[in-house]
């Protein structure tokens, strides 16, 4: 019998909603339509009188190559962050679930570096790979790979998306292994009666029990390469070296706050906000429909 909580009066409800109410005003509502008026504007060089221009600064958006390469190379970043994070989190929260000594401590030391802020993330790997004190980079060096993330943009994009994808491995470890246990052991028993065992009962039981979690942390993880690897890629490169490595988040900063280019930059935040709009509408209608099936 499911149980609700009911409250004599709608005072009491209503004070409980205003803190979250206030804050979505303040830090979502309110910066999101100064963007969006933002975005229909144009500043003069100085900054000291507006202009509305319509639907210009989204022509001249589009329209220009640097802004169609970042989409490109954002979409990109995004895919391989979160295949490589999903993937390693699935991995390690199988490991976790088998019945191992020390598997609490296991778990504990698994989860830590979601802790870690996005920024020093990225301080830790640029630490270890950059080309003259990094421990990885200077034995790639000596080994004869002519290893310099600071002039090569491949490598460049490497070493982010490496960053990026282990500070959300923890995040997607806790789901998975979550969802894993939450499969029921008489299940599982039924199928290594049947002979599935290994990859097979994984492949057959397993995955398919764990889909809803994974079309959860799919959206998750691709709003997550998009918004808030900002610090990390930033760390890093800076965007650098030229723009191989400038998403579009790291984009709205630079032409909005280094160029005060402010028009331009509320553009881009708008298709930003627009696009994970779409990204969660389809994850609700079409992804969250196959997992009730």
């Amino acid at each position: 019998m499911e149980r609700r909580t009911l409250f004599p009066g709608k005072l009491l409800p209503a004070l409980l909603i205003l803190p979250q109410l206030v804050l979505t005003l303040v830090f979502f509502l309110w910066p999101a339509v100064q963007a969006i008026k933002s975005s229909l504007e144009r500043e003069d060089a100085f900054g000291i009188s507006t202009e509305f221009v319509g639907l210009e600064n989204f022509a001249d958006l589009f329209g220009d190559p640097l802004y169609v390469a970042a989409i490109g190379r954002t979409a990109f970043f995004c895919v391989c962050v979160t295949l490589l994070s999903m993937g390693v989190a699935l991995v390690l929260a199988v490991l976790a679930d088998t019945e191992i000594r020390g598997r609490a401590f296991y778990r504990t030391m698994l989860i830590w570096p979601y802790a870690v802020a996005p920024a020093m993330a990225a301080v830790l790997w640029v630490l270890m790979f950059h080309p003259q004190i990094g421990l990885v980079g200077a034995w790639l060096n000596r080994i004869g790979i002519d290893w310099d993330y600071k002039l090569d943009g491949t490598q460049a994009m490497a070493l982010v998306i490496l960053a990026a994808a282990w500070k959300q491995i923890s995040y997607n470890f806790i789901f998975f292994l979550a969802g894993l246990q939450a499969i029921p052991k008489t299940i599982l028993e039924a199928a290594r009666i049947d002979g599935a065992r290994g990859f097979r009962r994984f492949r057959t039981i397993m995955l398919p029990l764990l889909m809803p979690t994974v079309y959860f942390l799919l959206v998750v993880d691709l709003v997550y390469a998009a918004f808030d690897t900002f610090a990390t890629v930033y760390a890093v490169n800076a965007g650098g070296p030229g723009q191989s490595t400038q998403t579009l988040v790291l984009k709205v900063y630079l032409d909005g706050i280094v160029n005060a280019n402010v028009g331009s930059s509320s553009a881009q935040s708008v298709v930003l906000m627009v696009g994970v709009i779409v990204l969660c509408a389809l994850q609700f209608r079409f992804l969250g429909r196959k997992t009730v099936t």
